[in-house]
């Protein structure tokens, strides 16, 4: 796919999402910064969004609210939990509830873990996209074919 692709990655630690912005400025795809789940809800009305990334724990809005609301909304983001906060019954219902591809826990290796992951996370959206694209394709086929 030749479109660009935006990533919004949410931590309520500033020093954290600066360090991910480091860490990721030199990758081929746009990037979405937010400080809270109310302000990446903002971004995400705003934006095309392929990628979320986001911390579980944070205050207002947990990341597992964050993602059940993404889910809902836009169930066509791949959705990436980032959290040091590991407790199997958290872990468990972000999985199931909120659907999400990865679960990276804090402390992170930028280069063999994070990066690979975003760009793999990249790869499984733009597959199922491509894989929605076709699906209709048929169905539009299909549908003239019944027509005549």
């Amino acid at each position: 796919m030749s479109e660009r692709r935006t990533v919004l990655f949410v931590d309520d630690e500033v020093r954290l999402l600066r360090a991910l912005e480091r860490g990721v400025a030199d990758e081929p795809y746009d990037k979405l910064f937010a400080e809270s789940a109310k302000e990446a809800l903002m971004l995400l009305e705003e934006n095309d969004v392929q990628v979320l990334v986001t911390d579980m724990r944070m205050p207002e809005m947990s990341g597992l609210d964050l993602l059940r609301i993404v889910k809902q909304r836009y169930p066509n983001i791949v959705r990436i939990v980032l959290s040091g906060y590991t407790q199997v019954t958290t872990l468990l219902t972000a999985i199931n509830e909120g659907e999400i591809y990865r679960f990276i826990t804090k402390p992170w290796k930028m280069e063999e873990d994070f990066r690979p992951c975003i760009r793999q996370a990249l790869e499984y959206h733009d597959r199922q996209t491509e894989r929605d694209q076709a699906s209709d394709a048929l169905v539009t086929a299909d549908q003239s074919d019944n027509a005549d």
